[in-house]
């Protein structure tokens, strides 16, 4: 077994492992650390097929910015994840439907597996016209696939708003700064002067 099989099977089982602990952890927090890890992983699989922009780009959006956002949202929300357990069977068919979907994409997906016939037909091939890694894939982003790619930022922007406006929600028991009511205060409702006796205190 090669160096390059053998990083390859650890980084896979581990990416896989945590992708399983991602769904069945109870804690939410321990989900995202599992979901950071498995994108490590997933960005040491990009390397080893010598796509290493779309592995610096897995490490810096989503761990990044992603998992962290997500974990932002779970810590700052404070959901009451008991009292959504308790209508799991409300959704249970719907959730259902989409497991389906995703089998079906899956058993479509692998239907389509070629086995190679060599190990040398699965190494990692150098762009055409000399081009690096980076600029062929800039070339498709910005060409074939420009729209699609500005519909994703658009998505991801989107989800940043909804989760910034689902952190500031009104909540009675918090108590918020109030800019205005801080500018215009006088001094007499904001000082107040007492004549204290010495060895009293207040």
């Amino acid at each position: 077994m090669t160096p390059h099989l053998l990083l390859f099977y650890l980084f896979a089982t581990v990416a896989v492992a945590a992708a399983v602990m991602v769904v069945s952890a109870r804690n939410p927090v321990h989900s995202v650390l599992f979901l950071i890890l498995t994108f490590f992983n997933a960005a040491a699989l990009f390397i080893l097929i010598g796509a290493e922009f779309l592995a610096m780009v897995l490490v810096v959006v989503y761990v990044g910015a992603v998992a962290v956002l997500f974990m932002f949202v779970v810590m700052m929300l404070n959901v009451n994840f008991v009292r959504m357990r308790q209508g799991f069977l409300q959704y249970l068919p719907v959730g259902g439907l989409i497991g389906v979907i995703l089998l079906v994409e899956l058993i479509l997906v692998a239907g389509t597996w070629v086995v190679a016939d060599t190990p040398e037909a699965i190494e990692p091939r150098p762009t055409t016209a000399g081009l690096t890694n980076t600029e062929a894939l800039g070339n498709v982003f910005y060409t074939e696939y420009f729209y699609l790619f500005q519909a994703a930022g658009v998505i991801l922007l989107v989800a940043i708003i909804g989760a910034i406006a689902l952190t500031l929600r009104d909540r009675g028991n918090i108590r918020r700064q109030d800019i205005g009511e801080q500018v215009h205060r006088d001094r007499a409702s904001a000082v107040q002067l007492r004549k204290v006796k010495s060895r009293a205190g207040i």
